[in-house]
């Protein structure tokens, strides 16, 4: 169901009477800028300044508190000490004022004093029916409506001009420069939003208002954390179905959410993994550095429509720098297609010594003859094989005489080919980019900033149509008994089951002749041939996590002797090994068929619920740390591409002359287990299985071995 935009944030980012509270006249001051500001870029709205000691204030009327204003107040601006911004709150009459910005620090950022305040302050504002957006923040700007509701001095420095970015921000300090930024690199604003301690409005409810906003195309955010995980996926859900791009940079990484590591879920989840799965799921761009993320707004921002796949052409008038261009292109993951043959064999027909292949090189000779540029172009695109084009002209675009032409081959490149986006990489003067950005060009100083970028985009278009957001709550079937206090590894593999999850069959033999029923009804289930069923014999204990090393496993014991010998061994090793562990009994299963080993684990975040891990078994994660990560629930899509994902998803496609694994029943069976850690996301804090082994293709993937873990169990 589609979302509505949050009526109140409507009325908070489009005031049309704003009061400040705090105001003066004296240059400098923390309630100076706002009135100053306003004026001077022209907001069409009433300014109220408030102010207990002044008549006028730059040549307003004043008044002594927000009571005595005589009119509704769309916008409160606060701008005086902490000490006193609830006391000032507190004077607005009930319903009187829509929306509060608090400049001032000293609240919950200073401690516990200041966090009752922050807390003396946000009952104050529920009980009006304001909402608040800091405290200590640097405020907003509506930079289409002159609305400029900051004390922070980087408009005063100049303005950005109105453009389609709307830009939030945790940090005041970052949001500043940010700001300061986009005007240098010339990108257009929507809106600029610092929220400071959060205690309210948070950088989720400003995602999800401005993909609601007619005047915002691309969304930029900057955050330190998150205090409401369901809200953020809801607010990326949203901007990616309403095909809005997200950059994101996320400082912060910590190992904080692994410091009850019970699994190797758990101790791989860090805070930093988890998010960086909840940008790649919901298909928001992780951007690791502020050139990086401008880059990334730039083009989102330039290019109406990015690249619908990852193949680029790459065209240059200098080998060298072609093939530094191509390197990029692969660490980056972008294909490079050689063009047809008979695009090449023209190519050489007018410039005999050029390169036709991708990079295409037509040397300097595109400078001397002006029209190599749009015909070589021309034949590249003619055939449907690039999805995005790359021109590399060094310092042709500093050439008085040659603009003509450069101009001219972007506009027609435009209107001839515009669903191939155009990067190019040349030094031209400012006014003379901007006209290429005009025409829906990028253009970069740096041809390795350009491909990293395309790169970097490329992914979008693939992923809009992902069933990450599916979040339909995921039941647990109505059979499905309460969880156990504790599980044992065949109560483990009896859980994996009721998630529909499909587990070898094992039981667990309090003595040797158990273990022989055991392996009797397992030959009963499989209508055995003569010979009998080959086993797997493990010991079961709380107490012991690595069991050969304690002789605790026996592996293709067959017959009725081999299996009563093979349970005594095991009971003597780990009694001589290990004499205070607590034992269950021996767990009795079929040796497994040959397949590859992977693993698969849910690990409960406090912020974001249950995550969903996986990797190849073995070293890959031991020592490799050969993972991925998504947020329960998703599908069938989502979990491919999280199985490609892995560096080691060569060895599933089949390696070596080993046959390919049942890759579409590995997706099916983390998608179930996501939805079963949803549905079950209460009552435990982690979930392995290890090994989750790949039959080949067409035979489907058999759990062998888990651990399940309740949440006290990890404390």
């Amino acid at each position: 169901m589609t979302q509505l935009p949050d009526a109140s944030l409507s009325r908070l980012f489009n005031p049309q009477a704003i009061a400040i509270v705090g105001a003066s006249a004296t240059p400098g001051k923390i309630g100076a800028m706002p009135v100053s500001l306003l004026q001077q870029h022209g907001y069409a709205g009433r300014i109220i300044p408030v102010n207990p000691r002044a008549d006028t204030i730059a040549g307003l009327p004043a008044v002594a508190a927000l009571d005595a204003v005589d009119a509704e107040v769309d916008l409160a601006i606060l701008a005086v000490p902490a000490a006193h911004a609830a006391q000032a709150l507190e004077r607005a009459r009930p319903g009187q004022v829509g929306a509060a910005v608090v400049f001032t620090s000293g609240f919950s950022e200073t401690g516990a004093q200041g966090a009752a305040q922050q807390a003396q302050l946000c009952a104050i504002a529920r009980e009006r029916g304001i909402r608040l957006l800091g405290p200590n923040c640097l405020g907003f700007m509506n930079v289409r409506r002159n609305v400029y509701a900051t004390f922070s001095p980087a408009p005063a420095n100049g303005v950005v001009a109105p453009g389609g970015i709307g830009m939030v921000s945790q940090s005041g300090a970052f949001g500043a420069y940010a700001y300061s930024m986009a005007r240098e690199r010339g990108l257009g604003l929507s809106h600029w939003i610092s929220t400071g301690n959060e205690a309210d409005i948070d950088v989720a409810d400003c995602i999800a208002w401005l993909t609601h906003d007619a005047d915002t195309r691309v969304i930029m955010a900057y955050m330190e954390g998150c205090r409401d995980g369901a809200k953020l996926r809801r607010a990326l859900a949203g901007a990616r179905a309403a095909g809005k791009p997200v950059v994101v940079t996320k400082i912060g990484r910590t190992q904080a959410g692994a410091q009850a590591a019970a699994s190797h879920t758990a101790a791989l989840a860090g805070d930093d993994a988890v998010y960086d799965a909840l940008f790649r799921q919901y298909g928001a761009l992780r951007a690791r550095t502020i050139e990086e993320f401008f880059n990334l707004g730039y083009a989102l921002d330039t290019w109406k429509h990015p690249p619908q796949g990852r193949r680029l052409g790459i065209f240059t008038i200098s080998g060298g720098v072609g093939a530094l261009m191509a390197d990029e292109a692969a660490d980056t993951g972008l294909a490079l297609p050689e063009p047809a043959a008979d695009t090449q064999a023209r190519l050489l027909q007018r410039v005999p010594f050029a390169s036709g292949r991708n990079p295409v090189d037509v040397t300097g000779q595109a400078v001397s003859e002006p029209g190599l540029l749009l015909a070589t172009a021309d034949d590249m695109l003619a055939d449907g094989r690039y999805d995005a084009l790359a021109v590399f002209l060094a310092a042709a675009g500093s050439s008085e005489t040659l603009w003509p032409t450069f101009e001219a081959f972007a506009r027609q490149m435009q209107a001839r080919h515009p669903g191939v986006p155009l990067a190019i990489s040349a030094l031209f003067p400012p006014a003379r980019r901007r006209e290429l950005e005009r025409l829906g060009c990028l253009v970069f100083p740096d041809p390795s900033a350009a491909v990293r970028t395309i790169g970097a985009v490329a992914g979008l278009a693939a992923h809009a149509d992902s069933d990450a957001h599916d979040e339909s709550p995921a039941a647990a079937p109505a059979d499905t008994p309460p969880l156990l206090d504790a599980y044992n590894e065949v109560q483990a593999m009896a859980l994996l089951r009721q998630a529909g999850l499909p587990a070898s069959p094992c039981a667990l033999a309090a003595d040797a002749d158990a273990a022989v029923r055991a392996v009797a009804a397992l030959e009963a289930d499989r209508d055995a041939a003569s010979g009998g069923v080959p086993v797997v014999l493990k010991v079961v204990s709380p107490d012991i996590t690595h069991k050969s090393d304690v002789g605790g496993v026996k592996l293709n014991v067959r017959g009725e002797d081999a299996v009563r010998r093979a349970y005594a061994d095991i009971m003597a090793a780990v009694r001589q090994h290990r004499p205070d562990a607590r034992i269950d009994g021996v767990l009795v299963a079929p040796m497994a068929p040959k397949g590859v080993e992977c693993i698969a684990g849910v690990h409960c975040d406090p912020v974001f619920g249950p995550v969903v891990m996986f990797g190849l078994g073995g070293v890959f994660v031991e020592v490799l740390k050969d993972v991925s990560f998504r947020l329960a629930p998703f599908g069938r899509d989502e979990a491919l591409a999280m199985i490609r994902e892995i560096k080691g998803y060569a060895l599933l496609q089949g390696a070596r002359g080993a046959p390919p694994c049942d890759i579409d029943a590995l997706a099916d069976a983390l998608a179930a287990l996501s939805r079963y850690a949803h549905a079950r996301r209460e009552d435990f804090s982690s979930m392995e299985i290890n090994p989750l082994l790949a039959l080949p293709e067409g035979q489907g993937v058999v759990a062998l071995d888990a651990v399940v873990i309740r949440g006290e169990e990890a404390s």
